[in-house]
Formats: structure tokens, sequence, C-alpha cells
């Protein structure tokens, strides 16, 4: 059967464009060789910056969470209309990226990724001194949205500079990086509430996206040349990303990378209740194991890139995070149902830690192997992959509370049917026995 990188097209299973190191390089390509070397040697700084816009997410998510509760009460609202600020959150980010990708396609990386993120440094700030759960709710929306710009345009620039096995790498090494933040946030939100309410956060978060802004503004280089930029509008973009859609293979990628975020979010918007309010543990203890938590999945992140990639199939990596993510809910929904009796927080705590140590596997091979398919078209291919997995998480956040504040059961079972439908698409979508999915060092792009 013939390597990932180097296979011929043969109907959706071939990449829309392969590009192949063995292959002669056409006149518009090869002027772009060594300039693209130049760009990655650019080096940590440059890495840096991608791990901070891909940070973007959680900081804006998770360093807010530990304030869930107090915003409950504070603006004297139900935890389910309190989740719907993560949601809203969740769903600019969603949609954000569909108008920032293809805008990146056609302007370039820098300027859409600069006026995103003074919007979200605006929208942050508004935040901080919101009276009312409405405002709150539809200023963190506007946060999203102008966040989406540092996800989508971080994804298309590894995908403007890397293929093949050193794209699934620089992924892994993006997931150590931004994986801090997940980390830190709860931490640093907690401590802030010691000293200050939920409105400081907020604070916190602004000169957040002040620094990133400068930074990004002095060190991170334009990635895609003009030549290779779209120079159509509206109804071009909407093309390519239809294009994108009816390749089957990608599409499957997607939508179980969608399902596995959904996973991941459903206990990003439950555990502030669950851990807090079902279990009595302090803000605190909350950030601690949530902190945790985030370095499983950096660790298993660090495992893929550095132990399997290259050794193993993304699609044996993928199936096997798949299959613990089911695993791990299965057990949540066997201990928060009752069927072991009153198990405590330490076992419930385990099993969320395994759950998110498998996000080390499924999100970097998800975006990696979609991402391999498209190489003409990395800003609208990020767009749909961080579309479905923003959308389908915000769909999963207001589930959890669904039942109220005293039981964890719908945050397992919202877990559980994640992901069994991440699986369902895995091998319904991309059935990975038909077609190698091991990108080799042949096949690599450099």
């Amino acid at each position: 059967m013939p390597e990932h990188g180097s296979r011929t097209t043969r109907g959706s299973e071939a990449p829309l464009i392969r590009q192949s190191r063995t292959s002669e390089p056409g006149p518009a390509t090869a002027p772009a060789a060594p300039a693209r070397t130049a760009q990655r040697r650019t080096g940590l700084l440059v890495t840096l910056v991608l791990g901070g816009l891909t940070a973007v997410p959680p900081l804006s998510m998770d360093m807010y969470l530990p304030a869930l509760p107090e915003v409950t009460r504070s603006l004297h609202t139900s935890a389910a209309t309190a989740q719907l600020t993560l949601t809203a959150c969740l769903t600019g980010m969603a949609l954000g990226q569909l108008v920032v990708g293809p805008m990146s396609d056609k302007w370039g990386r820098r300027r859409p990724l600069l006026i995103g993120l003074l919007i979200y440094i605006l929208a942050t700030a508004i935040c901080a001194f919101a009276p009312t759960v409405e405002l709150l709710v539809g200023f963190r929306l506007l946060q999203g949205l102008a966040g989406a710009a540092g996800i989508v345009i971080a994804r298309a620039v590894v995908r403007d500079l890397y293929d093949g096995v050193e794209m699934a790498r620089f992924f892994s090494t993006l997931m150590l990086i931004s994986g801090v933040a997940p980390v830190v946030a709860p931490l640093i939100g907690g401590q802030v509430l010691r000293l200050t309410d939920w409105h400081g956060i907020f604070a916190v978060l602004t000169v957040i996206g002040i620094v990133l802004t400068a930074v990004v503004w002095r060190s991170l280089p334009e990635t895609l040349a003009p030549q290779k930029r779209h120079s159509g509008g509206t109804v071009e973009a909407l093309r390519t990303m239809k294009s994108l859609l009816a390749d089957r293979v990608f599409t499957g990628y997607m939508i179980a990378g969608g399902f596995a975020f959904a996973a991941l979010f459903a206990y990003i918007s439950a555990s502030p209740f669950v851990i807090q309010e079902i279990y009595g543990a302090s803000p605190q203890t909350f950030s601690l194991l949530f902190g945790v938590n985030s370095v499983g999945l950096i660790v298993v992140g660090q495992i893929n890139g550095k132990l399997l990639v290259g050794r193993v199939s993304l699609d044996k990596a993928l199936a096997f995070g798949l299959t613990v993510i089911v695993l791990a809910a299965t057990a949540l929904l066997l201990m928060t149902s009752g069927v072991f009796g009153d198990v405590g927080l330490f076992p419930v705590a385990a099993g969320l830690f395994v759950l998110m140590s498998a996000m080390g596997l499924a999100m970097p091979n998800t975006n990696a192997l979609a991402l391999m398919r498209t190489p003409h078209a990395a800003g609208s291919a990020s767009a749909l992959l961080g579309t479905s997995s923003f959308l389908v998480g915000a769909i999963a956040s207001p589930l959890v509370g669904i039942a109220g504040e005293a039981t964890a059961v719908p945050m397992a079972v919202v877990q559980l049917a994640c992901g069994l439908a991440a699986i369902g698409c895995f091998v319904g979508l991309c059935r990975p026995w038909q077609h190698s999915a091991r990108p080799t060092r042949e096949g690599t792009d450099h």
C-alpha cells in the first residue's frame, strides 16, 4: 500500500493537493522553498508566539472557570445561564474562524490577526465592567469572535511552514506551549479571586491581550506569500470550503476532532460545579486539579510528538486516544451514577485525568491528518476544523448543566456520547484501513 505522502490521487481518498519531496517543483513553487526554510529558522520566538495564540481559548475560558459559581451568585442567575457565558465565547470563536480563515487566505496572516487581537482587547475590557449576565454573554460572544483570529491563523501558519511528520510534531510542540495555559489559567483565576472578584479576571485577560498583540506586531512574520493568496471574495471562499467538505476523509477527521473537543469542553464547563459544588472543593483545589489534568494532556501530547509520530501511524494513535476517551467516560458515568456507591472526589478526579490525557492523542492528530490534505487552502481548512470543534463544544456546554448542580451524571453522559460519536465518524468516514495515514519522511515537504 503506498505511503500517505506519495500516493496517487484516487477519488476522495487522496488529498486535494499533495506536496512531496520527490515531486518536481513547478515555476510557482520553486522560489517558495528557500523562503519557507528561512521562516522556519526564525525559531523559538515564533514558536512561542504561535503557542501564545493557541493559548487564547484556554486563557479566555479556563481562567474564568473558578469564578463561575461566584458569577452565578453575583449576577443572581442560574448555573445553566452562567454557563452560557462560556457557550457564547465558544460560539464566537467558532463563527469567527469561518470569517478570519478565508480572510487570511486572501490578505495574508498578519493583518486579520492584528485586527482580531485589537477587538479582543476591547471586548475583554468591557466584560470586566459588565453589570448584568445578558451584557456579559453579549461581550463574551464578541470576545470569542475576535479571539478566533489567534486560533485559526496559528494553525494556518503551521500549515504554511510544515507538512507530514514535521507538521504533526509541531502541533504536539504547540500543545506543550499552549498547554501551559490550561495549567496556569485556573491557578491564576483562583488567586485573582483571593484579591478581587470575577471582574478582575477580565482585567488580567485584557493585559494579556495587550502583551500578545505587541509581541505579534514585533515578532511574527508574514508566512503566506502574495502569489499563494486567493484573490476572490466570499463566493470563492464558500466554494473552497464546499470543496473541502466534499473530501470525505477530511470531513471525517474534522467531525471526529469536533466531538473529541466537545467531550473535553463538557469537562471544562461542568468541572467547576462538579468539583466545587458537589464534592465541596475550594476554588484553589479545583484550580490545582485542573492544572494536574492539563499536565496529563501535555505529557501525552509530547509522547505523541516525540515518540509516536514517525514510528506509529497517526490513525492508530488517534484510534487509541478515542478509545481511551470512551473508556474513561464510561467509568465516570458508572461512578457519578452511584453504581459503585459514594466514590468521593479522588476516583472521579482520576477518571477526568485519564480523559483529559487522552486528548493529547486526539487533538493534534486530527488536526495534522486533516490539514495534510489541504495545503492549498490552509486558512479555510483551519477555519472549518476550529468551527466544527467549537460549535459542537458550545452545544455540549449547556447540556452538562441541564439536570442542575447536584449531579455530575449529565457531564459523563455527554462525554460518553461525544466519544462514541467521534469513533463512529473516524471509522465510518475516515476509513483508515483504506489508505495509509502515516506521514513518512519521504513524503515530508522540507
